[in-house]
């Protein structure tokens, strides 16, 4: 019996190992350093908008335009390099619990809720989480003013990785950082002007299927 527990949990693990490897990843290329990511299967028509503009190449040579230490780094507009740009149709808000804004979730920006009660989707710019950690009495403020919920590992995320809660269930959260939340982190440390946009330009030399 020993013997067929040990067979059973190898033969888990290395499906495990296998799934994990079989995940495609993409990598976000800065002048301040690489930025790996994967997208969620769960948001089926963020990541095949996203897959496509990489594949077209429309993020080569953007800015990160919008940055926010303890909050986010916001890039992906193609004015940024070429005014004369127009964004395309909105995408569908894919608002999913177990997608949460925990440090280094990448999501979908959007227009306000006034002209956008929809919560519909850029279809090109996005945001990376750096966040804060919160407290319990935090989270709990946030469930019962705010009409957050989350399941208990999700608040020990919050917790200890930290993230932007207050975000979950408002902006669609379509992927997360893989590697390089050192990068996140200096580019959301960098001195900005009036507005959020960084003193220095940080760019987003191209994004590579990997």
């Amino acid at each position: 019996m020993r013997t067929k527990i040990l067979l059973i949990t190898l033969f888990t693990s290395l499906m495990s190992a296998s799934c994990q490897t079989n995940v495609q990843t993409y990598t976000i290329e800065t002048t301040s350093g690489n930025i790996q990511i994967r997208l969620y299967e769960n948001t089926p028509l963020h990541k095949a908008n996203f897959e496509k503009l990489v594949a077209e190449q429309v993020y080569d040579s953007v800015l990160f335009h919008r940055v926010i230490q303890n909050f986010m780094i916001q890039g992906g507009n193609p004015a940024t390099k070429n005014p004369a740009y127009v964004e395309g149709e909105t995408i569908p808000a894919e608002f999913l619990p177990e997608n949460i804004h925990k440090k280094g979730a990448l999501a979908a920006a959007r227009m306000g809720d006034f002209v956008n009660p929809e919560k519909r989707s850029s279809p090109v710019q996005f945001y990376i989480v750096q966040g804060k950690t919160y407290g319990d009495d935090e989270l709990q403020y946030m469930e019962s003013s705010g009409g957050k919920s989350w399941a208990p590992e999700q608040k020990e995320v919050y917790k200890t990785q930290g993230g932007t809660p207050f975000l979950d269930m408002d902006y669609t959260v379509f992927g997360e950082v893989v590697s390089g939340l050192d990068v996140v982190d200096k580019i959301a440390a960098v001195p900005t002007l009036p507005g959020d946009r960084p003193l220095n330009d940080v760019y987003i030399l191209r994004i590579v299927k990997d």
